[in-house]
């Protein structure tokens, strides 16, 4: 994000936004600055935090810059820098002229009357002692009766497909909600906003939570983000199965507890495809101490796509994206580089091949049985497959909107 250009002077005055400040997790001879509720982190030499405080202070430009050469015997363009924080939407004014804030910033995290004090205790020692006792309870009943371990038949809990369908969405839709729900509670309850929404993963429609605040927490931390949804999935199966082995409950609620656990169990693997930005990625992401594992795996596959096909096209040589990276990070990226573009391959192989004409003709054949429907066919097959249309066919609507949506800048023309 780049704001007009802002003229600054040796005696400007600068007041900045509020920014977080902490030690970089790698480096003792850099730090972490950045803006929680833009979602805005840069990784600077620790002498800018100095800097960032006396500019804080209200301290004009240029008394800045003598304090720095004083105490730290560096010679720092401090009118430079502060002109990099504007570029940044650090700064809120200069000389009592306030700046424009980014479209972004005026969108705050969601839920924002729930604040640290109010979903620490979720994470308490009591709390995840609870969850270890639950965890371990189910995990015991099943071991003992695997009957109630989930089954691919508890899908269809109704002889009408689209109604099992419509359910199973809503029992998802359910699970979903709960999940992100938790990454943002978890995020608030280290101070940090958080924002859900939807978006996009090769070609599945997901629900996430855009947790980029969490940057201003130290890594160790920023774990329980990342966990907390998988944590909760883990919770209700294990309440869910403890529920139908133990309560006397009727056949209705028995499959539709089964088919609610079948739900819940199957949205977990997905979050071991780390080739996207699932929840184990980030824990990759951190645990191998890079700071883009994806960004930069996707720059080097590009990389080695464009070295493959030098030879049949023009233009300047193509060079290493990673070269400028540290050497372990270097070695990682390149390493995740090959799950990236293969994992992503074989995906969207599968689902050319299998799940598009799977949905294809799914659709085709509600569409011949509504059709029917209304030429002295079955009314109650007609809904049924009139339940699956709207299911199906609206989660595909909202996978384009969402798709575009998020990508609308590539039909921008350009200004001149």
């Amino acid at each position: 994000m780049t704001v007009q250009a802002v003229e600054i002077s040796p005696d400007s005055v600068v007041r900045l936004h509020p920014l977080v400040l902490r030690p970089d997790d790698d480096d003792p001879d850099a730090i972490i600055v950045g803006r929680p509720d833009l979602g805005e982190f840069v990784e600077l030499p620790s002498v800018c935090g100095e800097v960032i405080r006396l500019l804080g202070e209200g301290q004009r430009v240029e008394d800045v810059e003598v304090a720095i050469a004083s105490e730290h015997d560096v010679e720092l363009d401090v009118a430079g820098f502060v002109e990099s924080l504007v570029d940044l939407a650090f700064v809120a004014d200069v000389d009592g002229r306030p700046l424009p804030d980014p479209e972004s910033a005026a969108v705050g995290g969601h839920f924002t009357g729930v604040t640290e004090r109010h979903v620490r205790w979720v994470f308490t020692r009591p709390m995840k002692l609870l969850w270890l006792v639950v965890v371990a309870a189910a995990s015991l009943t099943v071991f003992t009766r695997p009957d109630l371990f989930p089954r691919h038949q508890d899908f269809f809990w109704s002889d009408y497909a689209g109604l099992s369908v419509l359910v199973n969405t809503a029992f998802f839709s359910v699970v979903a909600s709960v999940h992100e729900m938790m990454h943002l509670i978890a995020a608030r309850s280290l101070g940090a906003p958080a924002r859900i929404g939807f978006s996009t993963r090769l070609h599945y429609l997901v629900v996430q939570t855009d947790v980029t605040a969490v940057w201003g927490v130290p890594r160790r931390h920023r774990y329980r983000v990342y966990l907390a949804g998988m944590a909760s999935d883990v919770f209700l199966i294990a309440t869910m199965v403890l529920a139908i082995a133990y309560l006397p409950l009727p056949d209705l609620t028995v499959a539709l507890l089964r088919a609610f656990t079948l739900t819940a169990l199957l949205s977990l693997p997905l979050q071991a495809q780390i080739y996207m930005r699932t929840d184990l990625y980030f824990v990759l992401r951190d645990l191998l101490r890079c700071k883009d594992l994806f960004g930069d795996g996707l720059g080097y596959v590009r990389y080695l796509l464009a070295r493959a096909t030098a030879p049949f096209r023009t233009g300047s040589p193509v060079t290493d994206p990673t070269v400028e990276l540290a050497t372990h990070e270097r070695r990682a990226v390149r390493i995740y580089a090959l799950a990236l573009g293969l994992g992503s391959s074989i995906t969207l192989t599968v689902f050319a091949f299998y799940g598009a004409p799977i949905v294809i003709s799914g659709l085709a054949h509600a569409l011949a049985a509504i059709w029917r429907g209304f030429h002295g066919g079955s009314p109650l097959a007609a809904a049924d497959a009139a339940l699956l249309i709207l299911v199906e066919g609206g989660i595909q609507v909202l996978f384009l909107v969402t798709f575009i949506r998020k990508r609308r800048h590539w039909f921008r023309r350009p200004r001149s």
